[in-house]
């Protein structure tokens, strides 16, 4: 069993940068995957960027990719967000998500989730 708590979230200007944090509880957290997550009222939630259990293999949305970094380190148990020029399109409830496997990249994949850090990008 793993505990996850998102922080980091806020509002910032288009254009602007954001870290958000997923602190997670116990002495296994090397051996889960991590993923982020985002969700807008009345929407599907998204996949956003997800990394390997040892941090070397990653995964983003194709749209997203080369303006988010999904980094870890586990000593901290810490998985981080690293969003630049971010878009009013950004703007959502972020997720992040952990699942005792490799990499994992769907929702249904994930047996643990935090209670969201919320974004907003203003134009």
């Amino acid at each position: 069993q793993v505990q996850l708590v998102e922080s980091g979230g806020g509002l910032v200007q288009a254009g602007g940068s954001l870290r958000l944090s997923c602190a997670a509880s116990g002495r296994t957290f090397s051996s889960y995957a991590v993923s982020w997550f985002r969700q807008i009222p009345g929407k599907e939630r998204e996949f956003v960027a997800a990394i390997s259990l040892n941090g070397v293999r990653t995964y983003y949305a194709d749209s997203l990719k080369g303006r988010f970094t999904i980094s870890r380190h586990n000593a901290k148990n810490t998985v981080y967000l690293q969003m630049n020029s971010l878009k009013p399109e950004d703007t959502a409830n972020y997720y992040c998500a952990a699942v005792q496997k490799y990499i994992a990249t769907m929702n249904d994949e994930y047996a643990y989730w935090g209670q969201g850090t919320q974004v907003t990008v203003s134009s």
